[in-house]
């Protein structure tokens, strides 16, 4: 805790310094120099970094917290499990364990050959799968939830559901409102309206795979669990991979992005550019942004850019000489824009040129992601004997789509 509020003072005398430079070019009615410009990007840099510091502590703070929780309901499970005697409902009670988990461990470490045989029918009485796949223990398969959650934005914010025994997760939609009620006589019953109409929006769970390799010696010798160390490049690569389609993906084979224009997501008419200039972000098509949005979405939108845009954001001031941009202060706070919460992700685009999209403001739980059915990883024990080396392949299938258009303004450069 003493390092974060450290992380966030530094921070904060930080953008104190760039603030100082640019209001002593403003008072003196001049641009920053070159050598102002070289010490304000500098700055920047360092209080960005100090960010990501700030974050990950936060994360890892977190995480510690939520493995100790799950940890400790696990052992309360068991040992409600072993005091009734009963065999429990389902296989997610079995993979809680502690006996499973040593032997998913032996498992992951060795292959079949690490394990007996009753521990590998245990181990495979909780897959519907063949040949060498298993499905992780409850305990790393909600360590690996929890990472990916706080690994990348979009997954943090959206609506979540799982798909258990369906190839897709549908919902209707409104897509044409009737006209409003008319006024008339007691005895009348107002114009007929037939423009009342629905539609679906349809997630097709899509396979995610990635196939990592690690050292046998490190895997022996490591003072960490060798699940952590499954969980944690897993977690990175799925995590990335997600973040990058949850914003730019096509929808062909893979989600559908947030700055990907289409029909059946966002379309072009939620585009807003008005104020921007061809190649910069101005206060007044900020605005225009956040005004886009009903009301009711301005209470729960958030912002959404790049870092380079927030640096350009950063030197931005209303009509009383205050900053659009207020870095946070507390823990547990975000940084702020215009009153709403400002996130950032490298994967937002942030090439500055007329007509490209650079932001977005929004309200991100109208962003649905819909996970199939449990994470699996297989061994390759064999194939990378050579090099004394053991892989593994981790899979998944996910989906995600923008939902309900009018929740966002994509902002782009006029």
């Amino acid at each position: 805790m003493q390092k974060l509020i450290e992380l966030r003072e530094d921070r904060n005398r930080i953008v104190t310094q760039m603030r100082g430079l640019l209001d002593k070019a403003e008072s003196e009615k001049r641009n920053l120099s070159a050598e102002e410009q070289g010490k304000y990007d500098e700055l920047f840099a360092a209080q960005d970094q100090r960010g990501k510091q700030i974050d990950t502590e936060q994360r890892q703070m977190d995480l510690e917290r939520q493995m100790a929780d799950t940890e400790l309901r696990n052992k309360d499970a068991n040992r409600e499990q072993r005091g009734n005697g009963s065999a429990g409902n389902a296989a997610a009670g079995k993979r809680g364990t502690d006996e499973y988990r040593d032997a998913f461990g032996r498992f992951l470490r060795d292959g079949k050959n690490g394990i007996t045989v009753d521990e590998y029918r245990a181990l495979q009485a909780d897959s519907q799968t063949a040949g060498g796949y298993l499905v992780a223990p409850v305990q790393l398969v909600d360590a690996l939830i929890m990472a990916l959650d706080n690994e990348t934005f979009i997954r943090a914010k959206a609506t979540k559901f799982r798909v258990e025994s369906a190839a897709a997760l549908g919902a209707p939609s409104l897509d044409a409102d009737p006209d409003d009620a008319d006024w008339t006589a007691e005895i009348r019953t107002g114009s007929e309206d037939g423009s009342m109409s629905f539609g679906a929006r349809e997630l097709h769970p899509h396979p995610l795979a990635k196939r990592i390799k690690i050292s046998n010696k490190l895997l022996r010798a490591s003072a960490m669990s060798v699940e952590s160390l499954v969980q944690a490049r897993l977690a990175y690569k799925f995590g990335i991979t997600q973040e990058k389609g949850f914003l730019l993906g096509t929808g062909a084979g893979q989600p559908l992005g947030l700055f990907t224009a289409s029909a059946q997501g966002i379309s072009t008419g939620r585009d807003v550019s008005t104020d921007n200039t061809a190649t910069t972000i101005t206060m007044d098509g900020l605005l225009n942004a956040k005004y886009s949005l009903k009301g009711q979405y301005q209470k729960t939108a958030e912002w959404l850019y790049h870092r380079d845009a927030v640096k350009m954001i950063a030197k931005l001031k209303d009509g009383e000489g205050q900053y659009l941009w207020q870095p946070s202060k507390r823990d547990g706070e975000p940084d702020m824009l215009l009153g709403r919460p400002l996130n950032m992700s490298e994967y937002v685009p942030n090439t500055f040129t007329t007509g490209l999209y650079v932001g977005m403001f929004g309200d991100f739980s109208k962003y649905w992601i819909a996970d199939a059915l449990d994470m699996q990883i297989q061994t390759l024990k064999e194939l990378y004997a050579e090099t004394n080396q053991t892989g593994y392949i981790g899979r998944l299938e996910s989906d995600g789509m923008p939902t309900l258009e009018e929740a966002f303004a994509r902002i782009k450069l006029g």
